[in-house]
């Protein structure tokens, strides 16, 4: 059964990725790739990680992709404009780095080592504790900075977001709410 689940929940991630590079529109990308978080969270449910699963949908299929849609729509994203030359010199840009993706894909995943290395827990450990006990101590231990930069971020990017949308309101001469 779970072969089939793994089948199923795979179709969905690379289906639903394809369809987020391939939308025109970015509201309609970031609704797919809800999907591909979705189908990941799939991933870690067929590998006894419910911890994580559960990280996965509410974190990044929740908290994450409302702030993506807040800055989308706050930036008011429209469609590409096919502009000529500049278009089709962003059209073959995009891919050649994709076929430049692909073959270093190909080159990884053809070592023996592309299943990279286990975790420094020992399985009874992990079985003993929980994973949710171990992923805690190493996250808010070894990993605590990178935690804290990683939020940082993300504030930064949504501030970025807002000081751009008010710039963009000022030139186009549509005035700030009281």
């Amino acid at each position: 059964m779970t072969p089939i689940f793994f089948l199923l929940f795979a179709v969905m991630a690379v289906v639903s990725a394809l369809m987020v590079v391939l939308q025109k529109s970015p509201v309609t990308s970031a609704v797919y790739l809800v999907l591909v978080f979705l189908s990941l969270g799939g991933f870690f449910v067929l590998l006894h990680a419910p911890f994580l699963a559960a990280v996965q949908v509410v974190v990044y299929a929740g908290a994450i992709m409302v702030l993506f849609l807040f800055v989308i729509m706050l930036l008011n994203l429209q469609r590409d404009v096919d502009d000529g030359l500049h278009h089709a010199a962003r059209r073959v840009f995009g891919w050649a780095l994709g076929i430049l993706l692909a073959a270093q894909a190909f080159l990884l995943l053809r070592g023996s080592w592309a299943l990279g290395p286990r975790g420094k827990e020992p399985a009874a450990l992990v079985h003993a504790q929980g994973n949710t006990q171990v992923i805690g101590v190493r996250l808010f231990g070894d990993y605590l900075w990178p935690f804290e930069i990683t939020s940082l971020v993300l504030l930064v990017a949504v501030v970025g977001a807002i000081v751009l949308s008010l710039r963009r309101g000022r030139s186009t001469g549509v005035e700030d709410a009281p």
